[in-house]
Order: C-alpha cells, then structure tokens, then sequence
C-alpha cells in the first residue's frame, strides 16, 4: 500500500542527551547537601543512561519478562528464574556505577550522596532492575550484626563486578542480596510471621538454623543471598539465607510462582516455601524486627530517590513532546494552560530531588547526632510525601502527550512504562499509613523537635508562608493527639522541608512559586493552577532536558 501523506507535527523521541548535565535541580541540591563532590563519575553515568542502546536495554527487559523454570529437563528441582540479556546488562551498569553496597566500603565523603544521585539517574532509565541493587544497599549494613559474614561477604557486596552465577558465594566475584520480610498473613505486620527457624548446631558461619515456612512477596529470587525473619525459641529472628550452599548443592528454597504485577516488569518478584533451608543467625537472637527496621531506613530512602527520578524522566518526556509538538498554531509548551500545568510538575520534580537528596546527606554522616535525628524524621516523611505525589505526578504528565503518552510502543512507550510503575515506592516498604505511624514514633524521640526546628532555621524570614508553617510546627509536635492527624502532619512537614530546601538551593523564582503555591494558598487541588503572575518561562528553561 503506498502511503496517503506524510508524517508530520510528530516529535522526535528522547534520546542521546546527558540526564545529569541537564537536571539543574539535582545539581543544586548536591551543591547545598555535598560541596565539593566530584560530579565526573555523575557526568559519564547520564551521558550512558541517556544513550539510545541502553535506552533499547530497558524496553526490552520489560518487554521479555523474567521466566520461571522450577524443573529442567530430567525432572530435577532447580528453582531458576531466566531474564532477557538486557536485564543482565542493565544490572552490569547499576553495578559498575556502584550503587549497591559500595558506599559502605568508599571511605569517601559524600559517598551515600554520590550513590544516590546515581540512583536517581539510573531511575530514570529504568527503574525495577534496582530493586536487587536496593536490597544489597540495605542490606550490607546490617551484617555487622555477623563479623564473620561481614568479612567475607562486604568486599564482594561492594564489587563493581556484576556476577549472574548461580554457585556458592565464595567462588563470585560480586554479589547480591535480597529479602524476606512478608507473609501471606501479615504483609507489614511482621509479627504475625509464622516461618519457623529450628536450630541446627554450629559451623564456621556461627549458629545454624533449619527455617520451614514461606515468604508472600521474595523480590530478586535470583540473589545470591537474603536477609529472613523467622521464629526462633528467642522470638523473631533476622536469618542469613544463602541460595546455594557451600558444597554447591541449592538451598531449599522452593519458588513457587513469579508474581504478575501492574508494573516493575523486569524484575522477578515471588511466592517461595521454605523446607528445612539452611540459615545462619545475625545479630541477637530474638530481635529481628529491630534490625529489620535499619534496613528499611535506607530501602524507604531509595523509595523516595526512585520516585524522584521516574518524575525527572516523566517531566522530561512532557517538556521533549510539548516543545516540539504544534496545536493551535504554535507549540504546545506556548499554550499558557499547558506551561503552567509543565511548570506545576517543575516545582514538584525539583522539590521531590531536593528532599530524597537531603535525606541521603543524613546517611553520609551517621557521626551527627543532628543528621541521625533527621534520618528518623526524613525517612517516613520523605517515604511518605515524594511516593503519594507520584501517581498523579505521572498521569498529569502523560495527558501532556495526548494520546501518544497512553501506547506502549516506541518511545512513547516509556511514559506508560513509568504510570505503572509511580505507585510500587508508595506501597513497597510500607505503605502511607505506615509511614504516618514511623512518623509519629520518630516525633516522640525527645531530641526530634529540636532537630526539625534547627534544620528549618535557615530558611527562617526568606518568604512569608514558610515562617507561618513553622510558627504554627511546634504546637502541632506538642500534641500529637491523634494518629488521624499524622498523614497531615506528614504533609505538612515535608512541605516546610522542600520549601526550606529550596530556598537554599534553588533560584528565587523557584522558591517563591513553591511557597505561594503549596504554603501560600495559591493553588488548587490538581497541577496547573498556579498563580498566573509566575516566571513560567524562567522555571520551564531551568528544567528542559538538553
């Protein structure tokens, strides 16, 4: 068939530019939070996050899906997930850019905060992949609790040696780590978790245990290691669970299904029983659920971090569409409904990068006892109000492409890719509620209302609506009647946070929209109804991709 016009007024995809070289917010942001940090190895990762290879990387790791092979082909057990080369590649850079256990190991300043960027970028790109790379994060940590483990595991937990072998740790060259938290039963209530650790004697690992039980939610099965709860005579108990042991023969771990999930499509997330699987104590007996606790702090961080990045990459996709597209006779980003609502989800993205980045300059500096209080407070708050803002962040983004935002094919297909995604960080690692609740247990530590007050100081007397909010912030802290009140409370917190953030970091036109906008009053209840007198330009040039 021969064709019946041309193809024109379509926009060229997003391709080939530098993610960082063109996110002046989170340029700003390390500015304030890591002065001095060398931006080079930032610089390199987004010029290849933001190339047209790794591009086609991402669509085809979610295109082909992780496949479940339980038995081979003589009938033996083998409980093997199979992914596309793509995801094995896209796991080969998130290694090589040292965004999993590597900062614990740097020894460099800024190094939590120079992982986090990173992983805001690699977002960006491609975000379920991460979820392993988030639990090595997490994980590494808290194997001090095992200096046995912690010894022979860290240095290949820390590798940039990306290592898809199936064997025993030892013979690896990097590793990764996962978790099993929930159960069929309690989801975030640990506590009603049924699987039960027998103990099994002693060995070179220390005291052995034989758990039996299952795991609801077991993300990245193909880890070479996990992080378990289950019951011991103690109580509940944080286990470490190797998936192959010593003598190269595979850990009773049975997967028994992949689930099928609205997104996050390249990673395997699954259903497993345990059968006697061999495991080994870290930390105390019986306080499982505390150290679990730790690690959630800095999975709850990359949730904040990969939500500010899918709004990044959401923003851009609108911004690259809108510029080129023509209605009504001139571009569309010319069209003053379609620049405020733009600018609307600007103000929003920035703020969202300048609150996860703050949070990850609480983690480089666990010495100050202010940046540990404020690791209390942020986490929830962060957790909390970047990931509830991302749903609706992304569907406004998409109605900017029309209909082209809703196909799944080509380049356009990324925005879909990025709707199903927005509301994995709000429910994964605890849900608002959740949050709410952390909220208030950190608001109760004696020293938590001090370190709120001293971390708003700065901002104090730069635009009127942020000194309201923090007028009225103290005698709300006193009172904290009601846990109906705390998902409010949460909100306004983190409010005051960007906006004190921003006036730091960001230009004035920046700031003072966020502040009349979002504390002032003048705004509406969905995004494009911000005052009309506004530098709309000024804030669409400083978030453009380039």
């Amino acid at each position: 068939m021969s064709a019946t016009h041309e193809v024109f007024n379509q926009p060229q995809p997003l391709v080939g530019g530098n993610l960082f070289d063109s996110h002046t917010a989170l340029q700003d942001a390390l500015r304030l939070n890591a002065p001095g940090l060398d931006w080079a190895p930032l610089s390199e990762l987004g010029a290849l996050l933001g190339s047209a290879h790794m591009q086609a990387h991402a669509r085809l790791a979610n295109v082909h899906q992780p496949v479940l092979r339980t038995h081979d082909a003589q009938g033996r057990r083998t409980d093997e997930v199979e992914f596309h080369p793509s995801y094995h590649t896209l796991m080969t850079e998130a290694v090589a850019a040292g965004l999993h256990g590597t900062p614990w190991h740097s020894g460099q300043p800024h190094a939590h905060q120079l992982r986090a960027a990173g992983f805001m970028l690699f977002t960006e790109l491609e975000p379920s992949v991460l979820c392993p790379i988030s639990m090595t994060y997490a994980v590494t940590p808290a194997l001090a609790g095992h200096p046995g483990l912690a010894a022979g595991l860290g240095p290949r937990l820390a590798s940039r040696q990306y290592d898809a072998r199936l064997v025993p740790w030892p013979h690896k060259a990097g590793l990764t780590m996962g978790m099993g938290m929930t159960e069929k039963q309690g989801g975030s209530d640990v506590r009603a978790n049924t699987s039960a650790a027998l103990a099994d004697g002693h060995d070179d690992w220390g005291q052995r245990f034989r758990v039996t039980g299952h795991k609801w939610f077991f993300s990245a099965p193909m880890c070479d290691a996990f992080l378990i709860l289950a019951h011991t005579s103690s109580g509940l108990s944080c286990l470490f669970l190797p998936r192959v042991l010593a003598d190269g023969t595979r850990n009773a771990i049975r997967i028994q299904r992949l689930k099928d999930k609205l997104g996050n499509h390249a990673n395997a997330s699954s259903e497993v029983e345990f059968e006697g699987a061999s495991a080994w104590l870290v930390g105390q007996e019986g306080r499982g659920i505390a150290q679990i606790l730790e690690m959630g702090t800095l999975t709850r961080l990359d949730c904040a971090l990969g939500t500010s990045g899918l709004m990044r990459q959401a923003l851009s996709l609108a911004l690259n569409h809108t510029r080129q597209r023509q209605a009504f006779g001139k571009a569309l980003i010319a069209q003053p409904l379609m620049q405020n609502v733009l600018a609307d989800l600007a103000l929003e993205s920035e703020a969202a990068t300048a609150l996860a980045m703050r949070l990850a300059r609480a983690i480089d500096h666990p010495d100050q006892a202010h940046e540990v209080a404020m690791a209390r407070l942020l986490t929830p708050v962060a957790k909390f109000w970047i990931c509830k803002r991302g749903s609706a962040f992304a569907q406004e983004a998409m109605e900017c492409l029309g209909g082209n935002g809703y196909v799944e094919e080509g380049g356009q297909g990324v925005m879909a890719r990025i709707y199903r995604e927005m509301p994995l960080n709000s429910i994964w690692e605890g849900a608002g509620n959740i949050m709410a609740l952390d909220l208030l247990r950190a608001l109760r530590q004696q020293d938590a209302a001090a370190a709120l007050e001293h971390e708003l100081a700065p901002a104090r007397g730069l635009h009127p609506a942020l000194d309201r909010v923090m007028q009225s912030l103290p005698t709300r802290l006193e009172l904290l009647a009601s846990p109906l009140e705390a998902r409010r409370l949460a909100q306004d917190i983190a409010l005051a946070l960007q906006a004190a953030l921003l006036l730091q970091s960001a230009p004035a036109a920046v700031a003072d929209a966020f502040c009349r906008s979002r504390l002032g009053g003048e705004w509406g209840h969905v995004f494009g109804t911000l005052p009309a007198d506004l530098a709309f330009n000024a804030l669409l040039e400083r978030a453009m991709p380039r």
